[in-house]
């Protein structure tokens, strides 16, 4: 389990969308590069001053983000 308060969020940084703690990095653009296909271990290459449970801890506020009581529709369905 990620420990708590890797993800935070500042209006001061990056428009206030959450990053992990102490970085620039947001939660969308972790998001952004394992939809296109790079590992965990890319990132962490890519971005040496992340860790692991900063990572993970991206994908579990977004998986709890996501559990909110709203339906988002898939696709438009004409009337």
């Amino acid at each position: 389990m990620p420990e708590p308060g890797l993800i935070v969020s500042n209006p001061k940084v990056m428009l206030g969308k959450p990053v992990i703690r102490g970085t620039r990095i947001t939660v969308e653009m972790i998001l952004e590069r394992l939809a296109a296909g790079h590992s965990e271990e890319d990132i962490l290459r890519a971005y040496p001053h992340i860790t692991k449970e900063g990572v993970r801890a991206a994908l579990a506020f977004a998986a709890e983000a996501l559990q909110a009581s709203v339906i988002y529709p898939l696709e438009h369905v004409a009337s």
